[in-house]
Parts: structure tokens; sequence; C-alpha cells
């Protein structure tokens, strides 16, 4: 199985007719995910290669029985077109966009929260979900994963979810879903959402979660494993070596005194019995060890 998309989910594109949104939603399709529309207001009516565009979320809706959008609009825009997703219905959005400022993002998780608890945002500023061989939303390549699982994969960091990814499948190992939750601040889902989603598939036997600096998710992640989760877990906290007050990348990877050090995280993980890597190649060589012993 898959968590939060398959290979039914029926995807419009939120900026299909620019740049990025043609390139990554095409992208997409290509891998076998159900690409039925974009939207782009004032475009209605005409198409991208063969994919109808529409004026709104809510035409999109009505025309296709969309399910996930995938947002790929400027910052400025990318608040109003998240809630134009959710009062369309949507039940799973992919945001990529970055720069987008915290409070804004805050707003949008607030509202969600209160007005449409049937939603699920993915991101801001994530690379997406990818379920190998099913369903890809994001800018994630298909390339690097290995269907069949039964590692699922959950990683703040982009690049470090395409590590991981490539990490398991050179080394043989199947991927379930692999979810990248994004590094800014104020993330539409979490870790403690994709390990409880994890801990419910039946066909994820065990889960590789890259963390990394700044924030409390991780140590908040740990506690969940510690009571929550029965199936094995490996992580890779990224970040070891930054300095203290320092913002490293992401706008959420920030140190501040000694909270939200990698040393502090890959203590709370161990202490909850996670498997803790020193680097990324030792997560996936651990997690092959562990899978061979399934």
């Amino acid at each position: 199985m898959s968590i939060f998309v398959d290979e039914n989910t029926k995807v419009i594109v939120q900026g299909l007719t620019g740049s990025q949104g043609k390139f990554h939603g095409l992208r997409n399709k290509a891998y076998g995910t159900k690409v039925v529309g974009g939207v782009t207001p004032g475009k209605g009516g005409t198409d991208v290669e063969g994919v109808p565009v529409y004026d709104s979320v809510q035409d999109a809706v009505a025309a296709t029985g969309a399910t996930a959008s995938f947002i790929v609009v400027p910052p400025k825009f990318a608040p109003e077109a998240i809630l134009e997703a959710a009062a369309a219905g949507i039940s799973f959005i992919v945001c990529i966009t970055e720069y987008i400022p915290a409070k804004d993002e805050a707003m949008v998780f607030n509202v969600l929260r209160r007005n449409y608890p049937g939603t699920r945002l993915l991101g801001p500023n994530c690379p997406g979900i990818l379920s190998p061989g099913k369903c890809n939303i994001g800018i994630t390549s298909g390339d690097i994963a290995l269907a069949g699982g039964p590692v699922g994969i959950v990683s703040r960091s982009g690049t470090l979810t395409y590590q991981a990814l490539n990490e398991l499948s050179l080394k043989g190992v199947g991927q379930t879903t692999c979810v990248g939750i994004g590094g800014d601040p104020v993330p539409g889902t979490t870790f403690i959402d994709c390990l409880a989603a994890f801990e419910q598939d039946p066909e994820t036997k065990a889960v590789l979660m890259f963390g990394e600096i700044g924030g409390s998710d991780e140590e908040k992640a740990a506690a969940f494993i510690k009571e929550n989760v029965t199936k094995p877990v490996v992580s890779y906290i990224a970040g070891v070596t930054a300095p203290p007050g320092k913002k490293m990348g992401h706008a959420g990877a920030i140190v501040s005194g000694g909270m939200g050090t990698a040393q502090a995280k890959m203590d709370a993980l161990a202490q909850a019995g996670v498997h803790v890597a020193r680097n990324p190649t030792e997560a996936g060589e651990i997690m092959v060890d562990i899978v061979k012993g399934l």
C-alpha cells in the first residue's frame, strides 16, 4: 500500500501554464500520475499538451473529480491558492513554493485546521510525495525510487529526501511512500503525521526518517515513536557541525541556545529506540540489515 496518495489519486496542477508548473506537472504525468487538469485564472478552456486548464479549482474539481492538488505558484499567491483548493474540496494539497512568509504559513495552517479539517497540506517548500510505481506529486525524480516496499521514508530536507531514496534503491530496498515534509517553520504535515500513517500501513515494515537542526519536531517525533510506533525506525539528523544561532539553509533550521541541535535530536531519538546513523549512507546500510531480518 501507500500513504496519502495512490495510483487512483486524481491531481490538478495550480500553475500548470507557468514554466515550472508545466515542467513538473507533465513530468508527474509521464511518471503515471493521474494529472487530470490545471488551474490558471483567465486561461480556462485552453490546455497544456492535452491537459485541460480551468479558471478555478472549483471548476476543475467539478469537471475532473480531482482530490489532490499540486501548487506551483509564486509565494505572493500561494496562500490564497492553498485555501482555494481546500474550499473546493481538495483533500490533499502539495505546495512546493519557497519563501512564503512564516506569518502567512501560520495563517494558512490555522485556517485549514479550523475550517477544512479534512484537507491535508504537504509543505510548503517541500519536494512533495512519491509512491513508487503509483503516484508522484512534486519535484522528486521517480527514476531513483524502487517500488514494492517495505520501507517508508519521511524527510525535512529535499536533497536528503532524494538521497534517502537513492541509498535504499541502490541497495535493492524498495519504498512504499516517500514524503518530503519541507523545512519551513510551519509545515502542514509533520513527522508525527507520517509516522502515524506508516504505522497503520500494513505494507510499510520499517521507516527511514531524515531530520535536521532547528525546531523541536524531531524531539516530538521521538516521543511519539517511543509510545506509538512498533516498527523499526532509522534516522539521520543533518547539521551536526552547525554553529549555534545560525540558520542553515531552511527557514526552520535555526538553533537557539541548546534547543534544536543535532545532538539533542539524536539523543532523543536514540532514547526512543531509534537506530541513529551518523550519515545518510550509514542510515541506508542500517536499514538494509533491518529489512533482511524482517
